[in-house]
């Protein structure tokens, strides 16, 4: 169960918590500017937005960028894969997908897979494959109750595309906020989705943490690129154990260089302010 890393310390009544974001708080800077200048990312082209959910604690960088809403990219996965999952549109994450022969994009695509695989592998066309079964009128309702950004998915012919091309978009804010709605059990989805849902998203984990997270990229040849990572990390130790909301978007202008900075840019903030340990 999500923040199970953090009982230990939550059971003493925030003291340990509190004490440690004293510790952390003050010496870190509020604008993490810096941690995107290691990565090899613009500050004047990126944001980022980091909120510790135990005090509100909060490390930002972008200014008014990090209300500009973007195209969602595949950062819809998780509001997509809590949605497939809550209506019965799939079975669980370990329903199977068989490939139709059609060589795509990634070699990783071009193979039968799982729904816990095409999450970890942005697998588009399992996803389209998906979205039809719940339908376009549903599936804006459903981001909507999440608050997920303006959660326009077009007409129903754009029920394959809208979170690819548009209209859906999403801010830096609205990303943390629901995502702090999803880690607090605070979106309206029974228990079994979170149970089945939330361990798919699992991307990393290391001594007493867990990273949760979902890479984003949103191409066009007609408007600027943009790369988005976004989750959480559940810090049951270190120097400033709690859990961390985190989103961040930047411009895309080399996709070989580039898209590695997305996750790079955020763990580089997060060994900044003392939540991940420095590798």
């Amino acid at each position: 169960m999500v923040g199970a890393l953090l009982r230990p310390f939550l059971v003493l009544g925030g003291f340990l918590l509190a004490a440690c974001a004293s510790q952390v708080s003050g010496n870190p800077p509020q604008n993490v500017e810096s941690s995107l200048e290691m990565s090899g990312v613009a500050p004047s082209q990126s944001a980022l937005l980091i909120v510790r959910l135990e005090d509100g604690v909060t490390w930002s960088r972008g200014g008014a960028r990090v209300d500009d809403r973007f195209v969602a990219a595949s950062t819809s996965k998780i509001p997509h894969t809590l949605i497939a999952i809550e209506t019965g549109a799939v079975s669980g994450p370990d329903e199977w997908f068989e490939w139709d022969g059609k060589a795509r994009f990634l070699p990783a695509w071009n193979r039968s897979q799982t729904l816990a695989d095409a999450f970890r592998h942005s697998t588009v066309w399992i996803y389209q494959t998906i979205t039809p079964r719940i339908g376009s009128e549903a599936l804006h309702g459903w981001l909507a109750a999440f608050g997920y950004g303006n959660a326009d998915t077009g007409t129903p012919e754009d029920v394959t595309t809208y979170w690819l091309k548009g209209p859906l978009s999403i801010s830096v804010r609205e990303q943390v906020a629901f995502l702090t709605r999803l880690v607090r059990h605070d979106l309206p989805l029974s228990v079994r989705t979170y149970d089945l849902a939330v361990p798919v998203m699992l991307a990393e984990t290391g001594e007493d943490w867990r990273l949760y997270a979902k890479t984003g990229w949103y191409s066009s040849d007609e408007a600027q690129d943009i790369g988005w990572y976004v989750g959480w990390l559940e810090q049951g130790g270190g120097a400033a154990p709690g859990t961390y909301v985190f989103a961040f978007n930047m411009d895309i202008e080399t996709p070989e260089t580039d898209i590695p900075r997305r996750p790079a840019a955020v763990r580089q903030a997060l060994v900044d302010i003392g939540a991940l340990p420095a590798p």
